[in-house]
C-alpha cells in the first residue's frame, strides 16, 4: 500500500511556487532589454489533441501572451505517446525561442513509463515557469449506486475485480490517479486505457467503464448534465467549479493529493534572457483578470513559478512518480 503521507509533500512545494509569483515582474526590465526578441510569430506544441483539458488553458495562455508581446503564438497540437512526441519535437527545435512546449505531469511520468525516450526532460529541456495546476474528479457512472466516496469504496470492495475504469493512457496521471487511489484502499478494480480523455469519457457515460479520475474540466459538462456523478476531487483545496464536491482528503485520506500540473519549456541552451522574457509574460498573462476567469471557468488554478523552481519542482517530481509507476507494473514500449 502507498503511504497517502507522501502526497502532502506535493501541495507544500506547488504552495510555495504559487508564493512566488509576486515577484514575477521583478524580472521584467532584463527580459525587456531583448528587444528584437520576439521578431516572428512563436509556435507553442501542445503534445496532446486540440480540445482536451490541456489544450482548453494553453490556448488562454497563448492569447494573452500573444497580445502582451506583440507577436502570434500559433498552438500546434501534436498529440500521442503520452505527450512525448510532441515534447521530443521541442528537444530538437532550434533554441531560439520561437518553438516552446506547454507540457504537463506526463513529462515527469515517461521517463519511468518508457523503456526509451527520444529524448531526456532534464538534458534536452530547459523550465521556463509553472503555470497552472487542474484537479482530477473521480466520477462515476449514474448506473452505480453510490453518492459519495465512503459509498463507492464500500461497493467496489464488496465487487472485487467486477468494476473496471478508463483513462486518456496507460501511465497518465488519470490512470495513476485512481491507481493511488484504488491502491491505498485495497480495491480491485480492471483499467481500460484509451488514446485521450474524449473517448474515455464517452464510454463512461455510455457505462462501458463505470468509474474513472479524470481532469475536472474533461467531465464538467458529463457532471452538469447529471450524465456522470462527481463524487470528490484529488486536489487538498475543493474546486471553484463544483464548490460543493468534497475532496478525497476530506472522505477519510488525509494528505491525498494529485493534480494534473502544466507548465512552459524551451529547448536547452535557449538563451537565458529569452528564458526570462518568456517567463515574465508567462506570470504577467497569470495575473490578467480575464485569464483568471477563464482558468476559473476551466477549474484550472494559476500557479507561476521562477524557471529555477520550475526545474527543481520536474526533479522532485520525476523522483516521486518513479517510485508509483513500479508499483503499478506499467512499462511502456
Amino acid at each position: 500500500m502507498i503511504p497517502i503521507t507522501r502526497y502532502s509533500g506535493s501541495v507544500r512545494r506547488l504552495a510555495g511556487i504559487a508564493a512566488a509569483l509576486s515577484f514575477a515582474l521583478a524580472l521584467a526590465p532584463a527580459a525587456q532589454a531583448q528587444a528584437a526578441y520576439p521578431s516572428r510569430p512563436i509556435t507553442m506544441i501542445v503534445p496532446f489533441p486540440p480540445g482536451g483539458p490541456t489544450d482548453l488553458v494553453a490556448r488562454v495562455l497563448a492569447q494573452t501572451m500573444s497580445s502582451q508581446m506583440g507577436q502570434q503564438i500559433i498552438v500546434d497540437n501534436r498529440g500521442g505517446a503520452n505527450g512525448n512526441i510532441g515534447a521530443a519535437a521541442v528537444a530538437k527545435a532550434a533554441p531560439d525561442g520561437y518553438t516552446v512546449l506547454y507540457n504537463t505531469s506526463s513529462i515527469t511520468l515517461s521517463p519511468a513509463l518508457y523503456k526509451s525516450l527520444p529524448y531526456d526532460v532534464q538534458r534536452d529541456l530547459a523550465p521556463v515557469g509553472l503555470a497552472a495546476t487542474v484537479p482530477l474528479a473521480l466520477v462515476v457512472n449514474p448506473s452505480i449506486p453510490v453518492t459519495n466516496v465512503k459509498e463507492f469504496i464500500a461497493y467496489a470492495k464488496a465487487n472485487p475485480g467486477k468494476l473496471s475504469y478508463g483513462s486518456a493512457g496507460n501511465g497518465n496521471i488519470t490512470h495513476l490517479g485512481a491507481f493511488q487511489f484504488l491502491q491505498a484502499n485495497g480495491i480491485e478494480a480492471v483499467h481500460i486505457p484509451y488514446k485521450g480523455s474524449a473517448p474515455a469519457d464517452a464510454d463512461l457515460v455510455g457505462g462501458q467503464i463505470q468509474f474513472m479520475t479524470d481532469t475536472v474540466n474533461s467531465v464538467a459538462g458529463f457532471v452538469r448534465e447529471k450524465r456522470l456523478r462527481l463524487l470528490a476531487v484529488t486536489t487538498l483545496k475543493r474546486t471553484s467549479l463544483f464548490p460543493d464536491a468534497p475532496t478525497i482528503a476530506e472522505m477519510g485520506m488525509p494528505g491525498f493529493d494529485v493534480s494534473a500540473w502544466q507548465g512552459l519549456m524551451v529547448p536547452a541552451n535557449t538563451s537565458e534572457p529569452i528564458v526570462k522574457r518568456l517567463n515574465v509574460e508567462m506570470r504577467k498573462a497569470l495575473q490578467n483578470p480575464e485569464v483568471l476567469t477563464k482558468l476559473a471557468g476551466q477549474g484550472a488554478i494559476p500557479l507561476g513559478s521562477t524557471p529555477q523552481e520550475y526545474g527543481d519542482y520536474i526533479r522532485s517530481e520525476i523522483n516521486r512518480w518513479s517510485v508509483i509507476v513500479k508499483q503499478t507494473g506499467v512499462t511502456l514500449e
